[in-house]
C-alpha cells in the first residue's frame, strides 16, 4: 500500500511513518502555548523533521475535550504564517489539522499538501470538495460529539462496528466529492467521544480497521487514558505510556502514528517495525 502525490511517497510496506504535532494554540492539553508564536512554533517543526518526523501537523484550534471552536479569522492568523515558512525550507509533508473547509484551502494555498479532518468530513460540508480540488490526501477520523461535549459520557452499543460505520460512511463522503480512494486514510479517533476502556479495545482490535483497505493513523500520543493508567500522571510524564502505546498499535496495523514526542517514538517504531517484520534493516 502506497500514498503518492506531488513529490510525495508514502511507503507502507517499508515502514510506519511518524506525523509530528505541532499546536499553534494557546490552550492544547499537552503543549498548549509552548509553541503559539511563529518563531517558536517553525523551530519545533524543525527540530521534529531532524528528529525524524515524516510529516508534520499544524492546528490551529485546539481539540482537547471541553474546547470551544475558534473562529476562521484567528485560525488562519495562527496557522498561515508558519505553514508559509515551513513550506519553503522543509521536504516533508504539511497536514493542517482543520475541520473548516476554509482553513483548509487556504493552508493548501500556502504549502499545505495533506488535510487531518476530526470530524470525518462532517463538520463542514464543504471540506470534501476542497480535498479533491486540490488532490491531497485526507484523514478521516472518527469522533462522537464535539470536541466540548465529546466525552460527556460517551456509550456505543458495539465500539468497533460503530467507528467503521462512520468511517465507512466517510470514504463514500469523499469518494462521492471526487476525492481519489487512493488518498484516504482513516483514524478512528483515540479519546474523541470514548472512554479510557474504548481507548484500550481500539488499540487491541486496531486490525479490524484493516477491512476497509485504508492507511489506518492513530494518536494515542499523551492521552488522558495513559495519564489514568499511570496513576494520573500529567500529559508531560506519559511517554513511556505512549510508548507502549504506539508499539502495540505497530503490531496491530497502524501506518501512521501521531505523536508530540517525535524522536523518541521514531526509535520505538524502529524496534516494532523490526519486529513486525522479523527483520533488521
Amino acid at each position: 500500500m502506497k500514498l503518492v502525490w506531488r513529490d510525495f511517497c508514502l511507503d507502507f510496506t517499508k515502514k510506519t511513518y511518524i506525523m509530528g504535532i505541532l499546536n499553534v494554540t494557546p490552550d492544547s492539553f499537552s503543549d498548549g502555548g509552548l509553541y503559539l508564536d511563529k518563531s517558536s512554533a517553525i523551530e519545533r517543526a524543525y527540530r521534529m523533521v531532524d528528529e525524524g518526523a515524516d510529516i508534520i501537523d499544524i492546528g490551529g484550534e485546539s481539540t482537547r475535550p471541553g474546547s470551544k471552536s475558534v473562529t476562521v479569522e484567528e485560525e488562519l492568523r495562527r496557522t498561515i504564517p508558519v505553514i508559509e515558512a515551513l513550506a519553503k525550507e522543509i521536504n516533508v509533508p504539511i497536514s493542517i489539522d482543520t475541520y473548516k473547509s476554509e482553513v483548509a484551502k487556504i493552508a493548501l494555498d500556502a504549502g499545505a499538501s495533506m488535510v487531518n479532518d476530526i470530524s470525518g468530513l462532517r463538520f463542514d460540508p464543504e471540506m470534501p470538495e476542497v480535498v479533491s480540488e486540490y488532490k491531497v490526501p485526507v484523514v478521516i477520523m472518527h469522533i462522537k460529539g464535539r470536541p466540548k461535549d465529546m466525552q460527556q459520557n460517551p456509550v456505543y452499543e458495539a465500539l468497533i462496528p460503530e467507528i467503521m460505520d462512520y468511517l465507512r460512511i466517510g470514504i463514500k463522503i469523499a469518494a462521492r466529492s471526487g476525492v481519489s480512494e487512493d488518498k484516504i486514510i482513516i483514524d478512528p479517533g483515540i479519546g474523541f467521544g470514548k472512554t479510557p476502556d474504548h481507548n484500550l479495545e481500539i488499540i487491541n482490535n486496531l486490525g479490524e480497521f484493516s477491512l476497509l483497505e485504508k492507511p489506518i493513523m492513530i494518536g494515542p500520543s499523551r492521552k488522558a487514558f495513559i495519564g489514568k493508567i499511570l496513576g494520573d500522571v500529567p500529559a508531560t510524564e506519559r511517554i513511556e505510556g505512549t510508548a507502549a502505546a504506539v508499539a502495540i498499535s505497530i503490531i496491530n496495523g497502524a501506518n501512521i502514528i501521531r505523536v508530540h514526542d517525535v524522536k523518541e517514538m521514531v526509535r520505538v517504531a524502529k524496534v516494532a517495525d523490526a519486529i513486525k517484520r522479523e527483520k533488521v534493516e
